[in-house]
């Protein structure tokens, strides 16, 4: 395989996991159930929470996994297909990039006029995709604060803040944490706590809704 198409053919995942990542699915799943768009009630965030509020459960699940499966799918493709393209060795530096454009897709969807969701869903995906362990640990670290505090945006942005840390934490025993993929989890960590940022207001004001 020639170097140009080796450095080509990873850059392409990266536009295509973009794209994947701009389909809100929360949108597509409420008009495929009937129900009224996300972006019209609530909160109005195109995701699977405010979906919930519409009273079909069935349909918030349907929209979290989703979400979920569009970081996590291009980010497993990246890591399998990059022996073949002759970029084993920076893999995960790769897939990290390439599930950060997944994620920002969900946040700034190209074909919904850049107006997404707070992107926990797809980031999970992600980190999952990246490294099941690494997934596991931000999850039991969301699961954690949202018992003690029920508070789904705070533990989201607390396990959000803990990601690269883990990160780096494990790099050189359970895996190896390069610059690029530590920089990409750091912006993730980044714009999921600025995407939270009227959630936590509303926390110190004492106004945000409970689980």
């Amino acid at each position: 395989m020639n170097a140009s198409f080796a450095l080509w053919m990873p850059v392409l995942t990266v536009i295509a996991a973009y794209l994947l990542g701009s389909i809100a699915f929360a949108i597509l799943v409420s008009r495929a159930m009937g129900l009224s768009d996300p972006r019209t009630f609530g909160s109005r965030n195109p995701g699977a929470t405010n979906v919930l509020r519409s009273g079909k459960r069935s349909a918030a699940i349907a929209t979290l996994v989703l979400d979920a499966l569009k970081g996590y799918a291009p980010v497993v493709l990246m890591l399998q297909m990059a022996s073949a393209w002759g970029v084993a060795g920076t893999a995960s530096e790769w897939a990290a990039l390439v599930g950060l454009a997944a994620f920002l897709g969900h946040l700034y969807p190209v074909f919904f006029r850049f107006k997404g969701g707070k992107g926990v869903a797809t980031a999970v995906g992600v980190l999952f995709g990246l490294e099941p362990t690494l997934g596991l640990a931000c999850l039991g670290t969301f699961l954690i604060l949202v018992y003690f505090s029920r508070f789904v945006s705070l533990a989201s942005v607390v396990a959000a803040v803990f990601a690269p840390f883990y990160w780096l934490f494990g790099h050189g025993v359970a895996w190896q944490a390069g610059a690029a993929s530590t920089a990409c989890l750091t912006v993730m960590s980044l714009m999921l706590i600025w995407r939270h940022r009227e959630n936590l207001q509303r926390i110190m004001k004492g106004t945000e809704s409970k689980l």
